[in-house]
């Protein structure tokens, strides 16, 4: 468990220094867009290129690991939608409450947090997930959100509109032109490796950080009439968590066990799914919430302030839930595959 710790801790207190500081107004609420951006646009695709052009194009685009994590992902939006409505959630924000039980945070910490876990054959599974929670997951959320919202005509459009979302985001085409980098067996110039390898290992402190900040401007700082709120009263702002907690079990508890069951039941039918990328896959769905899902829904005019809890929450519960299942799973994983 100390070897898992000794990881994982790391991540986890990065997010809490950019919590921290947005706290203490050392980073300015100005500055977290600009963070973002660079993340973003620079640093992670810098970082997916690398891990495209070294993975083998079979493991980037595994369709057995795409397949599987796909039905699981689509099987939890199912529960937490259905689960949401019969406790009174309005249909908008239950779809992209769902959308938040099913979506790791498997970009901005998914990719480096378990390669540095379970080493450079990690990156081939969790680079399947991003694509496919970006293209497929995402768009269904948007449709579902559209038509659960009673606005049933616009939901071909939003599907559309969030389909055009996944194309202009750089991460799949550097995802893309890594594979194809590798594929082609070419080598890039010098200087070209020297700025994606600099961009690239800043991509993890960075957005750790930034992750942090962003759950510091998602939770209310003052009271009714802009007072600022002390400790104690932030506290009770802060705790009315109880009603997300559906979606923070689903995410931290049963979309990670879905994963594993049905994997293990890939196996017993005799397919090709390695332990290896069966862990990671595993470990993938068991992330907290991804971050970047609050802004979604703020596009869609969609409760962001619940979606936001539902980040927190996650974020807050996976230092302990990630670290027990992995220390469980590294123990448990047969060796091997």
């Amino acid at each position: 468990m100390s070897a898992i710790l000794s990881v994982t801790t790391p991540f986890f207190a990065l997010i809490l220094l950019g919590w921290w500081a947005a706290r203490r107004q050392l980073l300015p609420a100005n500055a977290v867009p600009g963070l973002n951006s660079f993340v973003l646009y620079f640093a992670l695709p810098a970082l997916l290129l690398r891990f495209g052009w070294r993975t083998p194009v079979a493991t980037l685009f595994d369709p057995l690991l795409l397949g599987l994590y796909l039905v699981v992902g689509l099987a939890v939006v199912g529960l937490s939608v259905a689960w949401a409505r019969a406790r009174g959630v309005p249909g908008g924000d239950a779809a992209f409450g769902a959308l938040v039980a099913a979506f790791p945070n498997s970009g901005f910490m998914g990719v480096p947090l378990l390669v540095a876990l379970l080493g450079p054959a990690a990156a081939g599974p969790v680079i399947c997930t991003v694509l496919a929670d970006m293209i497929v997951t995402s768009s269904v959320c948007v449709a579902l959100s559209q038509a659960l919202g009673g606005r049933g005509d616009n939901a071909r459009a939003a599907v559309l509109r969030s389909l055009r979302g996944a194309l202009s985001n750089p991460l799949p085409w550097a995802i893309g032109l890594g594979a194809l980098i590798g594929a082609l067996g070419l080598q890039l110039p010098a200087p070209v490796t020297g700025i994606v390898n600099l961009l690239a290992d800043a991509a993890s402190p960075v957005a750790l950080f930034t992750i942090g900040a962003v759950l510091w401007r998602a939770t209310p700082h003052t009271g009714a009439h802009g007072e600022p709120l002390g400790p104690h009263r932030l506290a009770r702002v802060v705790a009315p968590f109880r009603p997300v907690l559906p979606e923070v079990l689903l995410k931290l508890a049963l979309h990670p066990a879905l994963v594993w069951a049905g994997g293990r039941a890939l196996q017993a039918a005799g397919l090709p799914l390695g332990d290896a990328a069966l862990l990671a896959l595993t470990l993938t769905a068991a992330l907290p919430s991804a971050s970047n899902v609050a802004l979604l829904t703020e596009r869609y005019g969609a409760d962001t302030a619940r979606v936001a809890r539902i980040i927190l929450a996650s974020t807050l519960l996976a230092f302990a839930s990630f670290s027990g299942l992995a220390r469980w799973l590294v123990t448990a994983a047969p060796s091997g595959g």
